[in-house]
């Protein structure tokens, strides 16, 4: 197939679908973007409030909002900064770090079922090939470079 972008909309579509039924875990339903706040929260630890937004690329206004509801819910905290007080700093709570490993987990068993329809060569080659493909956005002048 010659239509890169055909591609793109459709491995986008199969991801999206892939997030919209993921992420329920008991009776807490999570937003896509909820996900991905969930997930690098995770990953990092107790870093300010606008570094996980740049990670995402998501302004920091609707990432505050964001952060609200996921407090309200209780999976994420928000404490001040021992160096800054006026920087806050987030973690999961213990719920929180339930759900996101439930996630994870979830997405994993999928991704590992996709893969299962490839034999090893073919499955080493997506990955690599993903890989090059995220450096080469990285390095790209057009898009995708807030993220760390």
């Amino acid at each position: 197939m010659d239509n890169k972008r055909e591609l793109f909309q459709i491995l986008t579509r199969r991801f999206g679908l892939l997030n919209k039924n993921c992420c329920s875990v008991g009776s807490v339903d999570i937003s896509t973007i909820q996900s991905h706040i969930l997930y690098e929260i995770d990953k990092h630890p107790d870093r300010s409030m606008q570094q996980i937004a740049d990670i995402l690329a998501v302004d920091i206004t609707t990432f505050s909002r964001q952060i609200q509801t996921l407090i309200k819910m209780e999976l994420v905290k928000k404490c001040p900064s021992p160096k800054d007080k006026r920087v806050s700093l987030l973690s999961l709570t213990t719920q929180g770090k339930f759900v996101a490993t439930t996630i994870d987990q979830s997405m994993n068993d999928y991704l590992e079922e996709v893969f299962s329809h490839m034999n090893e060569f073919e499955k080493e080659t997506v990955i690599r090939s993903i890989q090059l493909l995220n450096q080469a956005m990285a390095k790209s002048t057009v898009c995708c470079t807030p993220l760390l």
